[in-house]
C-alpha cells in the first residue's frame, strides 16, 4: 500500500478552522458561554487532527531519515504550532468571561500549549523563528578540533588526563559564542509573544504551567532544594575528596567547589562516568544483570519489553495492544538510519502506543525499557480525558512515573523473575547507592539552575551584560563547581547546553527527580513492603497497581496538587524521600567525609 500525503493538507485543515472561528466571532456584543464552548470544541476537535497527523510524520522521520521525511515532519510540526499560537491568542477574547472550572481550565491550558509564544506582528513572529533555528543549527552542527560534541563527551566521561579534559571542555564551548547575539534577540522577541498572551515575560508563562502563582512557584523550587542539598553537600565533598586523590591537590582543592572539567560529563550534570574514581572498596553489587540477561538466550530484544510489559500487567494494568508489538522498533535496521535514542510514542491520543529503541541487552537498556513504557502506560490510562486534559498532571509527572517503575528494579525484582536465587546482603548495597546518587542526586542542583538563570534573563534581572558571569555564579551558589578556567562575557556558555539553544524548559527534570522517590515511597507503602526504600519493589502488587492507575487516569483534568493526593495522599512535593531512599549511602558518605571540610561556601 503506497501512502498519499498532500503537502497542503495541514494547511488546509488549519484554514477551515480559523475560518470557522471567524464565522463564530460575535459582531455586536462581547462573546457569551455558549461561545466558549463551541470555540473549545472546534480546538480541541482540530489540534487532535493536528497532532495526530504530526506524530505520524515524525514517526516516519524518526524511522527513515531522509530529506523528504524531515521536510514533512518539520511541516507537520509548524502546522501544530501555529495553530496552537493562533489559537491561544483568539482566546484572550474571553478572558472576562465567568466559566466553569473545566472550561476555563482548559482555555489556561491552551494559552500555555507552547513555549515559545510568537509575535503578533508577522515580521517579529519570522525573526523569532529564524533565530531559535539559527540557534539549534548552531548547536547542532557544533564541532571542536574534528570532533563531534559525542566525541568530546567520550573523552569527559572516559579520560583521566586532566589537560585532555580541559581541551575537550574549554573546545565545546568555542561553538557557543555565536550564539549570545541571536540568544539576546529571542529572548526579546518571546517575551513579546509572551505578553501579548497576558503575561509578564517568557519566564512567568512558564512559570504559569505549575497551578501556583509564579513567585510562589519558584519560592518551592528552592524548598525542595534546601530538602535535599544536605545529602548533595556529602556527596560533593566525597567526590571532591576522591578527586583530590586521583588529580592531586594542585588540581583539585581541599576545600571550596569542584572544578567543572573533572565530573565525566561535558555539563557536570551527572557524575555516574567517575563512578571507578569513587567507589567503596568492596563495591560488588553481588550479581551483574547485563551478564544474567546474556546469559539467558530466551532473552532477546523484544523477549525484553514483554518483561517490561509483565512489570505493569502484574500491578493490574491490562496488556499492550497488538498493535504496539507490531508497530515499535526495538532492534537498529540493518538497511537504514534510524533515530536510535529510546522514545515513548502516543501517535493517536488513544491505543496507538509504540516504543522506538534500538535495543541491546545489557542493564541499561532493561531499566530503560521499565522506563519507556511507563510513559506508554501513562498515555494510555488517560486516553479517554478531553484532548486538552491529556497530557501529565504538570510536566515533571510524566518522566516521574517511568523513572519510578525502574526504581522498582531491585534485587527482589529480580529474584522475582527468576533471575537471582537470594537477594545479596544489604551490606552490598553502598555501590549500588552511589552510582544511582552520582546520577539523580548530583543532577538536582543542574536541574535546578537552567530555569532560574533564564528565567531572570527573561525578566530582565540578569542583563546581556552579566550572561557568562550570572551564568557562573548560579552553577557556584547551587552545584559547588566552577569553571576550570577565567571566562568573560566574550563566551556564551549556557549556549553550550542543548536546552538552552533549543529553548526546552528545564525544571520538568528537577521535579522528575524529587517526584519519581516520593512516587517510589508511597508506592510501596501501599504495597505493604516493609525494610529499606532502596530494596522495595511494587512488582505483583494490585494495590500498589490501583493507586498509581487512579493517579494517571486524571491526566491533566485537574491541578497536580489534586493528582499528588490521589496518589501519595498529600498536596505537598516532599525530598524527603530521597534522604529516605539514600539513607544507608548518607550516613556511610559521612563516615568517609571525617575530617573533610563539607561544602563549597
Amino acid at each position: 500500500m503506497v501512502l498519499m500525503i498532500k503537502r497542503a493538507s495541514l494547511a488546509c485543515l488549519f484554514l477551515l478552522f480559523c475560518g470557522s472561528l471567524l464565522a463564530a466571532t460575535p459582531t455586536t456584543s462581547g462573546p457569551t458561554l455558549a461561545d466558549a464552548q463551541s470555540f473549545i470544541a472546534d480546538v480541541e476537535q482540530t489540534l487532535a487532527a493536528l497532532e495526530t497527523k504530526g506524530a505520524r510524520a515524525s514517526w516516519i522521520n524518526a524511522n527513515f531519515i531522509t530529506e523528504d521525511t524531515s521536510s514533512l515532519a518539520s511541516e507537520a510540526s509548524q502546522a501544530v504550532s501555529e495553530a496552537v499560537m493562533t489559537f491561544a491568542k483568539d482566546a484572550v477574547r474571553f478572558d472576562k468571561l465567568d466559566m466553569p472550572a473545566d472550561l476555563a481550565r482548559k482555555f489556561k491550558l491552551l494559552k500555555l500549549g507552547t513555549a515559545m509564544p510568537v509575535p503578533a506582528d508577522a515580521d517579529k513572529a519570522r525573526a523569532l523563528s529564524e533565530a531559535v533555528t539559527k540557534l539549534t543549527d548552531t548547536y547542532g552542527k557544533g564541532s571542536y578540533d574534528g570532533k563531534s560534541l559525542g566525541e568530546l563527551s567520550s573523552i569527559m566521561a572516559s579520560s583521566r588526563d586532566p589537560k585532555a579534559l580541559l581541551d575537550a571542555w574549554k573546545g565545546w564551548r568555542t561553538v557557543s559564542p555565536e550564539m549570545r547575539p541571536l540568544f539576546t534577540d529571542y529572548v526579546t522577541l518571546a517575551n513579546e509573544g509572551a505578553r501579548d498572551l497576558g503575561f509578564k515575560d517568557l519566564g512567568d508563562m512558564w512559570c504559569s504551567n505549575y497551578d501556583m502563582e509564579p513567585a510562589a512557584f519558584a519560592e518551592e523550587l528552592d524548598r525542595l532544594w534546601d530538602q535535599v542539598k544536605p545529602l548533595y553537600v556529602s556527596l560533593h565533598t566525597y567526590a571532591r575528596k576522591k578527586l583530590r586523590e586521583h588529580y592531586g591537590a594542585d588540581v583539585v582543592p581541599a576545600t571550596g567547589p569542584i572544578p567543572a572539567h573533572l565530573l565525566g560529563n561535558m555539563w557536570a550534570q551527572s557524575w555516574g562516568n567517575i563512578y571507578p574514581l569513587l567507589a567503596p572498596a568492596d563495591a560488588d553489587p553481588g550479581y551483574d544483570l547485563t551478564a544474567i540477561l546474556q546469559a539467558r538466550k530466551e532473552v532477546t530484544e523484544r523477549e525484553m519489553v514483554r518483561i517490561g510489559e509483565g512489570f505493569f500487567t502484574s500491578v493490574g494494568f491490562d496488556p499492550l495492544p497488538q498493535t504496539f508489538w507490531d508497530r515499535s522498533l526495538f532492534t537498529k535496521p540493518a538497511d537504514r538510519d534510524v533515530v536510535c535514542h529510546a522514545s515513548a510514542w502516543d501517535l493517536d491520543n488513544q491505543d496507538d502506543l509504540r516504543i522506538k529503541m534500538c535495543i541491546e541487552i545489557n542493564a541499561e537498556d532493561f531499566v530503560t525499557i521499565h522506563h519507556e513504557l511507563g510513559h506508554n502506560f501513562y498515555q494510555r490510562a488517560y486516553k479517554d480525558q478531553p484532548h486538552l486534559f491529556r497530557g501529565s498532571a504538570n510536566d515533571g509527572f510524566h518522566e516521574a512515573v517511568g523513572d519510578t517503575l525502574a526504581l522498582s528494579i531491585t534485587p527482589k525484582y529480580l529474584v522475582d523473575l527468576g533471575y537471582l536465587e537470594k537477594e545479596p546482603d544489604s551490606s552490598k548495597d553502598i555501590g549500588l547507592l552511589l552510582k544511582q546518587a552520582l546520577d539523580k542526586v548530583a543532577f538536582l542542583p543542574f536541574g535546578l539552575l537552567i530555569d532560574q538563570w533564564r528565567w531572570k534573563v527573561f525578566s530582565g534581572e540578569i542583563s546581556e551584560a552579566e550572561y557568562n558571569k550570572s551564568w557562573w555564579e548560579l552553577r557556584e551558589k547551587y552545584q559547588g563547581i566552577v569553571a576550570p578556567v577565567s571566562r568573560d562575557e566574550t563566551q556564551f556558555d549556557p549556549g553550550a547546553k542543548y536546552h538552552v539553544a533549543a529553548n526546552v524548559a528545564y525544571t520538568r527534570y528537577f521535579l522528575a527527580h524529587i517526584l519519581q522517590f516520593q512516587f517510589h515511597r508511597s508506592l510501596a507503602k501501599e504495597a505493604g513492603i516493609p525494610g529499606p526504600l532502596n530494596r522495595a519493589s511494587i512488582y505483583g502488587s494490585k494495590k500498589a497497581g490501583a493507586r498509581l492507575e487512579t493517579m494517571l487516569s486524571m491526566g491533566l483534568s485537574k491541578p497536580w496538587p489534586d493528582a499528588l493526593e490521589a496518589l501519595d495522599g498529600t498536596r505537598v512535593m516532599d525530598a524527603g524521600a530521597i534522604i529516605d531512599y539514600f539513607a544507608p549511602l548518607q550516613k556511610w558518605l559521612d563516615e568517609q567525609n571525617k575530617g573533610e571540610t563539607p561544602g563549597w561556601e
